[in-house]
This record gives C-alpha cells, structure tokens and sequence, in this order.
C-alpha cells in the first residue's frame, strides 16, 4: 500500500538516489551518457523551429520550407505515377521482424566496413546531384556532416562543388559515382582525377540509358542543367561533349572502365539476379540494388523487394548494398537481415542540408544511428553479425 504521506518530492528524492547507485555503474553510465547526449543534440537542432526533429519525416517537411517548389518537386518526384517511388518505402511494410528474447548483451556495435573501409554504421550516403539546391555549400556540407557520423559518402558526377574541393573539405571516405559521356575521354578523365583525389571506389550507374518520365520537371519546365554548377567541369558550358550525353553503358564498359582505373567498381542500378552474376562475370567489387529512387522505369521492383534474389545469386562473391525507401532504422535492420552490407539514403540528405547544413546531415544520420540501434537490442541483436534471414519474415 501506498503512504498516504508519499509525495511527488519523495517520488523525485528516490528516483536521484537511484540515477546515482546506476550510474556508479560504469556500463550504465556509458549507455545513460550516451542517450543524454543523443537528447541534447535533437533539443538543440531543434530550437526555434516548429517542431523537434526526432525522426526524418520532421526533417522532410521543415525541408520543403527552404527549398524552392521547382527544385523541391525534383528532389522529391519520380517518373510516370510516381508507383516505384511510393513502392520503395511502402514495400518495407510487408517485410516483419522476429525479434528474439533473453538474449545477453548490454551495448550494441554498428561499426563495419565497405569494401575495406571502415565505417561507424551499415548507412552510406548514396549519390545524388546538384545538393546546391539544398544548401549554398552543397557536397562540402554534406561530406562534413558524413565525416562527423563518420560514414561514407558517395559524390555525384553532376556535384555542385568540383570533386577535388568535396575531398579536401572533411576527412570522410568518398566513392565516385560515374555518368558516362559521349566522349569517354572526358569520362577517364574524371575517373583519374577522383583516383587521384583520394576516392576509394568508381559507382558506375547502370540504369540511364534515357532520362525517365519525370512529369513533375515538365510541368514546371526544370531543367536540371540548367541548374546546376557543373563544378567538374570547368568552362564546360562551350564544349558539349563534358555534358552528360545519353550513352547507353554496356556489359563491355566495365572492361573499358577496369583499363582507366584501379579503383574497385561498384555497378548502380542492378534489380535482376540475371544481372547480377553478368556483372560478377565483369569483377565487379560490389553491387548497389537500386531503381534510381523511382525516377526512371517506373513500376519496376522496389529496391528491398529485389535485394533476396540478388544477395541469392551472388552467394558473399562481392559486397551488396540497398539502396532505395529508408527512412527508419527498422528499414536498415530489414535490409541487413536480406543480405545487404549496408544501406544508402538519397533525398534525406537534403533534408538535413536545407534545415542545417553539415550538421542537418549529421544529424539526420545519428537519428538512424539510434533507431538502428535500438531496433537492434529490442530484436535481440548486439552485433551486425548475427543478423540473418532469420530475423524477417514477409506478408
């Protein structure tokens, strides 16, 4: 029964004697220290706007506030009826988790690699151009925010800031990420001079053979070129070749590309099981699931729904990555358990950038970080490594 003397100060008193028995604990304390600090960040990112950013859907909508309605409608849109686009998160819907119980454990561990490099967590920032449109920095910004999450970033052919300057701007690992020209020249030439920057790996996006149907551009007659700062290309606006010429990249390409760089390459784009062992015939280091954020072929696959067959076929002979709806930590923890080594997040980056800058993005990551993380623990799971098929179920 309760003391009918018992008082909220009394409740208050308790829970302080208690706080500090736990925190002479030092596991305790780490974990308490660590979920403070994870407060205070959100608390103070989120002063003075009209909401607390605790998720990435409250990044997206104060996003749209900095973000001019042409350019927001190309971050955001997809081709055609927009069904890939809607498919890429929604299909994580039908995929459940079988958490497991009384597992032991206490702090878990997201750290991992790619491709040898070492990351903080299985999150990646995909490619994807023109971030001027979210931030006056642009790339810079963004390779400082994954350099502060300690993560990878993948930069994008068509950055609004030249390759050389993303580099010398924060010590985070960067890939390349590779348009092809009509004029392969032009192409090698990028390629060596990423080599040359410090790039780790070549992205090879495979599924532009045309531009889709993006009907959101049309109607607000946006043209991407002639948005962009083609910072890789100086004086480029003269010469049509450095534009990016729609040149269908074929199985051969990769023979090609393999002759201009050591870098390890990374094919973008890839949906079949069919494709994947073409491109593990060609020595691919790695493959990216990816349909372009619902932007090219529409009704194609969900990315996550096309992840079983590819990590299937390809049987751990090279890296796999998800790229493609992930908004949640709970969507990591699904792609992670279908095979993937780690996930990419695309138009996110914006939203931290339009909100924030460098710290947005930063940000914007640690919230997965944490919801990684605990989605994680409360599935029984301590260690990326013993995550498996096991853990998901679909309906």
């Amino acid at each position: 029964m309760v003391n009918e003397n018992y008082t909220q100060k009394d409740g208050r008193r308790l829970f302080e004697e208690d706080k500090l028995r736990a925190l002479a604990d030092p596991e305790f304390r780490a974990i308490y220290e660590a979920e403070s600090s994870k407060k205070r960040t959100m608390a103070s990112i989120g002063k003075g706007t009209q909401m607390e950013l605790i998720n990435l859907s409250n990044y997206e909508t104060l996003a749209q506030n900095h973000i001019e309605p042409a350019a927001w409608d190309f971050i955001q849109g997809g081709s055609d009826d927009e069904v890939t686009l809607r498919a890429n998160h929604s299909a994580f819907e039908h995929i459940w988790l079988r958490p497991r119980m009384l597992v032991k454990g206490s702090t878990s561990n997201l750290s991992t690699t790619v491709l040898g490099t070492p990351v903080s967590m299985p999150i990646l920032l995909a490619p994807a151009a023109n971030h001027g449109l979210a931030h006056p920095e642009g790339e810079c910004a963004t390779a400082q925010g994954a350099a502060l999450a300690h993560t990878l970033m993948t930069v994008s052919t068509f950055s609004t800031r030249s390759l050389e300057d993303i580099a010398a701007s924060a010590n985070a690992p960067l890939w390349f990420q590779l348009y092809l020209y009509r004029n392969l020249e032009v192409s090698a030439w990028v390629v060596q001079r990423a080599g040359a920057a410090g790039y780790r790996a070549i992205v090879l996006t495979a599924d532009l053979p045309r531009l889709g149907n993006r009907e959101k551009d049309i109607r607000n007659n946006f043209s991407l070129l002639s948005h962009l700062d083609l910072a890789n290309f100086p004086g480029a606006e003269a010469e049509e070749n450095h534009y990016y010429i729609p040149f269908t990249p074929t199985w051969e390409t990769l023979d090609w590309l393999k002759t201009v760089t050591s870098l390890p390459i990374l094919l973008k784009g890839i949906l079949t099981a069919e494709d994947a062992l073409l491109a593990l015939e060609r020595g691919v280091s790695g493959i990216i699931v990816s349909n372009h954020g619902g932007r090219q072929l529409d009704s194609d696959i969900a990315s996550i729904d096309a992840l079983p067959e590819i990590v299937e076929a390809v049987a751990g002979r090279c890296e796999v990555y998800l790229d493609g709806g992930i908004r949640r930590g709970t969507d990591v923890l699904k792609a992670l358990a279908l095979g993937a080594r780690a996930v990419m997040v695309g138009r996110p980056i914006f939203w931290g950038l339009a909100v924030n800058g460098a710290e947005g993005v930063h940000h914007m990551l640690e919230i997965l970080r944490a919801e990684l993380e605990l989605a994680m623990i409360l599935s029984g799971h301590y260690s990326l490594d013993t995550i498996d098929r096991s853990l998901v179920k679909y309906i």
